[in-house]
């Protein structure tokens, strides 16, 4: 990728010189347009239900940027007499329905034969062009907040090999389902400095990508990441993704964790997240009172869950506080 030409335009406000969640265009003075695509094959059985996921993974990207969604498009490569009409109509149903649920308008879309079922979509949002929230911004002495359990990778790997119980696949699924939406209105709402959401690099490669980014140290609190409950003990039988490894070496050099803990717990630190939470880089005088509001608004598993410091830049530290 870093052989490829890069984008250059005054218009042309977040593009691929950063590691953000997507990309960002100037067309007024006060209106800019994001835009970012996403799409990945199943993760659970039903139709309806991965569609869902999928798209709200995708839409996941437009309030990274603390930016609003518009239309979409589907993207769907699926494996023709396998999946079935039926299938496919309920995968695409259920894209619409989080889409619609977003207050954004699925418009069309492009499909292709494939081996292997795939689905998600391009989305087209629009934000301020002074109220962006990208992953260069964060500021020493920030804190920390993620709003999402950690572990839905380690959980739909148990879920397709072995077995987990009917509670852990209601709550994992159910937080997939979520929208980020009223955690990206708190976000721009307090004042937050930068944001980003937490998907295939896991909780330490996203935050190593802002660090970086802002040239800033992370130093996270093992004890107040949220983890789901069950999470840890899969990972202890070896229901781990292939990112598990590819997300270490990725870091390599960039991660600082005792030896203290538990390889488990590491374990979740590094796993893949499909449609995880935020995390919310925001000045140490408003964290306690956007944590509070958003518990209040329905993100009920919001936690501070580390701090911002310029010693150590672009290195992320996890400690037993």
């Amino acid at each position: 990728m870093e052989k490829l030409p890069k984008a250059s335009h005054p218009d042309l406000l977040v593009g691929v010189n950063t590691i953000d969640d997507a990309g960002v265009f100037r067309v007024s003075d006060d209106l800019a347009l994001v835009q970012t695509v996403d799409f990945f094959t199943p993760i659970v059985d039903d139709p309806y239900t991965y569609g869902a996921i999928a798209a709200a993974n995708a839409l996941s990207d437009i309030y990274a940027m603390g930016g609003e969604p518009l239309t979409a498009l589907n993207i769907v490569c699926y494996p023709k007499g396998i999946v079935s009409e039926e299938m496919l109509g309920e995968i695409l149903r259920g894209g619409f329905d989080k889409a619609a649920e977003a207050g954004c308008l699925i418009v069309g879309g492009h499909s292709v034969e494939d081996k292997e079922m795939k689905y998600g979509l391009a989305v087209t949002g629009k934000i301020h062009p002074k109220k962006i929230l990208t992953n260069a911004n964060v500021q020493p002495g920030d804190a920390l907040v993620l709003t999402k359990p950690l572990g839905t990778g380690i959980v739909t790997t148990a879920f397709k090999l072995g077995t987990i119980s009917d509670e852990l696949y209601r709550r994992v699924t159910d937080s997939m389902l979520a929208l980020n939406n009223t955690a990206a209105k708190l976000a721009v709402e307090f004042g937050a400095h930068a944001c980003t959401d937490i998907t295939g690099f896991g909780l330490l490669g996203h935050a190593w990508g802002m660090a970086r980014e802002s040239n800033v140290g992370f130093i996270f609190d093992a004890n107040q990441i949220p983890i789901f409950a069950g999470a840890e003990e899969l990972a202890d039988q070896g229901f781990l993704t292939k990112n598990d490894r590819s997300n270490r070496e990725y870091l390599k050099g960039y991660v600082h964790i005792d030896n203290s803990f538990s390889e488990n717990l590491v374990r979740v630190l590094y796993d893949p997240q499909t449609s995880g939470g935020l995390l919310i880089s925001v000045s140490s005088e408003a964290v306690e009172d956007l944590e509070t509001e958003l518990k209040k608004q329905g993100v009920e598993d919001a936690r501070i869950i580390g701090r911002v410091t310029k010693e150590h830049p672009q290195q992320i530290t996890v400690v037993q506080a």
